[in-house]
């Protein structure tokens, strides 16, 4: 028994970031657990769980503002500049429009591909900065995933919880909350 939960432990600490292999693991355990030998002078073995929002004990995470505000600040910067590179192609296009009538084919062509080029570059930049952004946010979340991650591994042994599931992740249609406990406020608490 001791071996399938440290098992389980390894098993929940490997696919914690991963939303889709939490369900699938959330729904192994569950399996596990119904169907693992009881022992002979207990045979209404009740496993016992808490349950909490994760993304409200994260946000409760002192840490969280500052990551808050580094990613406002890089989104602004990335605003900024997209507002510069769209301001410096609409000028070009504006100019385009006003000469049009006048150039010669070649230069018409010339500044066409020009601005093709330009709204190419644009465009891909635009899509380079949301991954960027997103991959800071991931980066800079990271510490306090893991601290949130090592905090609710405590609770979990101390309560002597099977596992803690996340509310957030709706992946149980019915959860009989009576077999478990909230633990929203006593991370939030941990967490201070």
């Amino acid at each position: 028994m001791i071996n399938n939960y440290i098992n389980m432990k390894r098993m929940i600490k490997f696919i914690a970031s991963n939303r889709l292999m939490t369900m699938l693991a959330l729904s192994f355990i569950i399996c596990h657990l119904s169907f693992s030998p009881v022992r002979a002078q207990d045979s209404t073995q009740i496993y016992r769980f808490g349950y909490l929002s994760y993304q409200a004990a994260l946000k409760a995470m002192p840490d969280y503002a500052i990551v808050e505000k580094q990613m406002a600040d890089l989104e602004q910067q990335y605003q900024a500049e997209t507002k510069r590179v769209e301001d410096e192609f609409n000028l070009k296009y504006e100019d385009f429009l006003e000469g049009q009538r006048d150039f010669p084919r070649t230069i018409l062509q010339k500044r066409q591909t020009e601005l093709q080029e330009l709204m190419e570059k644009n465009i891909q930049f635009k899509e380079q900065g949301r991954q960027e952004l997103a991959d800071a946010e991931r980066e800079a979340l990271a510490p306090l995933r893991i601290r949130l991650i090592e905090l609710l591994n405590t609770i979990g042994r101390e309560k002597g919880f099977a596992f803690i599931y996340d509310t957030d992740t709706k992946a149980l249609p019915f959860l009989n909350i009576d077999f478990g406990e909230d633990i929203n406020q006593l991370v939030q608490d941990a967490l201070k």
